[in-house]
């Protein structure tokens, strides 16, 4: 993996300006230096290549000298739906569905969740995000989304060719992971699980159940093994 530090912008500007928070990292904790190579990411899968042209007191311009394709993204679309969680855990989950390569991150409200959304925590999740997203190499960050209601979050994915489904209620697969193949959404409930009704209604918009063994996983550790076997099972991790 290239080691030239990673930035990611909204849009490739010639000559491109570094500012605010990304700027402040870039001098005060990576040390970036007049004429350094960084590699500049704008989440459309592109590397963008730039030379680092000057450093002013709020900002520093790079010019783009040449681009490449990310080899780091994966083929398949991917999705992971999680109940919110309470203190860190639902960041721990996002970081690491980033570093296994998922191209989108839901976290919904359901009838037990017990921890409560708000746009500052929103905010962080995505801020996590592209960090995770600069320290594995990718050139997309991932964006978290929230949706308050659990119906709403199962509609976000109705594109989705699979729809796995774990919850307590799962005593079998009803899905063939040695077949799995096209876009996957992968739904994992909060700690206190899904009710009967959230349950229901999954099967009834195509979700089908994953049974992860018989020892109970927390909720965050659920997450994180599933989108390796599903990562693992579409290829992407070969």
């Amino acid at each position: 993996m290239s080691q030239h530090r990673r930035f990611f912008v909204d849009k490739i500007t010639q000559p491109l300006e570094i500012d605010g928070e990304e700027f402040r990292h870039a001098i005060g904790v990576l040390r970036i230096k007049q004429n350094d190579t960084i590699i500049v990411c704008d989440g459309s899968g592109t590397e963008y290549l730039c030379n680092v042209d000057s450093i002013g007191k709020k900002s520093f311009s790079a010019s783009v000298f040449d681009t490449r394709p990310s080899q780091t993204e994966a083929q398949t679309d991917v999705t992971l739906l999680v109940g919110y969680l309470k203190g860190d855990k639902t960041e721990l989950v996002v970081q690491k569905a980033v570093e296994l390569g998922l191209k989108r991150i839901v976290v919904f409200n359901s009838k037990f969740c017990s921890a409560y959304m708000n746009e500052n925590k929103l905010a962080r999740l995505n801020k996590v995000s592209q960090e995770a997203s600069k320290q594995c190499g990718r050139a997309i960050a991932p964006k978290v989304d929230y949706f308050d209601t659990f119906q709403q979050a199962l509609q976000s994915v109705e594109h989705c060719k699979n729809k796995l489904f774990a919850c307590e209620f799962a005593k079998e697969n009803a899905t063939d992971f040695g077949v799995l193949q096209g876009s996957t959404a992968i739904v994992v409930g909060s700690e206190g699980g899904f009710s009967q009704q959230e349950n229901d209604l999954a099967m009834q918009m195509g979700f089908s159940t994953v049974f992860l063994g018989k020892r109970i996983l927390r909720a965050e550790t659920a997450c994180i093994s599933l989108c390796a076997i599903v990562m693992h099972r579409l290829g992407e991790l070969q």
